[in-house]
């Protein structure tokens, strides 16, 4: 479902995205990322290259105070809210994984490698950018924690999801990465 996930500053693509942002007077949070925090996404700018931007992790729903987070892939492009803002202006979540709980409230951080690209996308609202995360249905080494999962891009992918709807389209078809899963000890 992806509720919470992980920014570490140390990873090159991470490091470098948040410094540009930092540089355009951004202070962007790092360590564990909450909903309706403002965090650093890859959209896509001006000269059809990846760029850096700062926005709030969730939509506004239908209900005051009420905050989504994710959308299904498999309903996005049919449901209102997101159809529009899916079309047209698609991002990425840099992260260092992201964070699941299974039955039992045992935390787990997912991840592969130094960093994890969860495929969302944003629109403007009254006040200011807000961006949202795609699931899916888990994978084998998703599904034991939980029975959904961001939809993870692979660096090759980054530039199509952002610029190319039919790719990203086929993007919310494809096989999910087998994850490295962690448990985390309170």
């Amino acid at each position: 479902m992806c509720g919470r996930y992980l920014i570490n500053r140390t990873a090159p693509v991470i490091k470098q995205l948040l410094t540009r942002l930092e540089e355009q007077g951004f202070s962007v949070k790092t360590g564990e990322i909450f909903p309706s925090n403002e965090v650093p996404v890859m959209i896509l700018g001006e000269n059809e290259e990846v760029d850096a931007a700062d926005m709030t992790w969730g939509f506004h729903g239908f209900r005051k105070g009420q905050l989504i987070i994710n959308a299904r892939s498999e309903t996005v492009m049919e449901k209102k809210m997101f159809a529009k803002a899916f079309r047209e202006t698609r991002c990425v979540f840099p992260t260092s994984g992201f964070y699941e709980w299974d039955e039992q409230k045992e935390k787990f951080l997912l991840k592969e490698d130094d960093v994890v690209y969860l495929a969302g996308f944003y629109k403007k609202f009254e006040d200011g950018f807000r961006c949202i995360i795609l699931t899916t249905a888990a994978n084998e080494s998703v599904a034991p924690i939980h029975d959904r999962m961001p939809v993870v891009l692979n660096q090759e992918e980054l530039l199509p999801w952002l610029k190319d709807l039919q790719f990203a389209e086929e993007i919310l078809e494809k096989e999910m990465p087998e994850l490295t899963s962690v448990k985390i000890e309170k």
